[in-house]
């Protein structure tokens, strides 16, 4: 009984006179992480490994969001006066950065043609045969600046569903269903 949603919801149509904007991003903090975190571990320090590690994923993280502020200015959809701590925390500006894996798009498989948009290989990024990021303190996604953005998630999928995206996507089911 309830709106089922989809990011192709926050696409204004092209003559909708909507002023809409869309980006994508990949960054890194986790480059030369692991070689790091192995250091301590040899010397069976497991508090500064896993401090290593938070610290790569944090900012990680932190970029993304930066770069998701920054996407606002440059749309000239920020709040004049900018954007206070507060207003980051509860997520209370306009548009969305969703990443592939995540609620509102679950497929991960979509990172291949991200990175291939992005090159992404070029600022020392892979992705695994499961679609995982290497390194592992690294995030990528979309910015949605459409005014009615809202985050949710993809609820159970029915098989006629799947196997209409398995058309769409021109894989096999059992692929999609992975």
């Amino acid at each position: 009984g309830k709106f089922n949603r989809s990011l192709a919801d926050y696409v204004a149509p092209k003559d909708s006179g909507i002023e809409d904007y869309l980006g994508a991003f990949a960054v890194t903090a986790g480059l030369g992480t692991e070689t790091l975190v192995n250091a301590f571990k040899a010397e069976l320090d497991d508090y500064n490994a896993i401090m290593v590690q938070a610290l790569a994923d944090r900012l990680a993280e932190a970029f993304a969001e930066y770069l998701h502020a920054r996407a606002r200015e440059d749309w000239g959809i920020a709040p004049s006066a900018g954007e206070s701590k507060e207003d980051l925390v509860k997520e209370n500006y306009r548009g969305i950065r969703p990443a592939f894996g995540y609620p509102a798009c679950p497929d991960h498989s979509a990172k291949q043609t991200l990175f291939k948009l992005l090159d992404a290989t070029e600022i020392g990024l892979e992705l695994t045969e499961s679609c995982a990021i290497s390194p592992a303190a690294s995030v990528s996604g979309l910015y949605f600046g459409h005014p009615a953005t809202k985050y949710f998630t993809v609820g159970r999928l029915d098989r006629d569903q799947m196997r209409s995206y398995a058309k769409r996507q021109g894989v096999e089911l059992k692929v999609v269903e992975k």
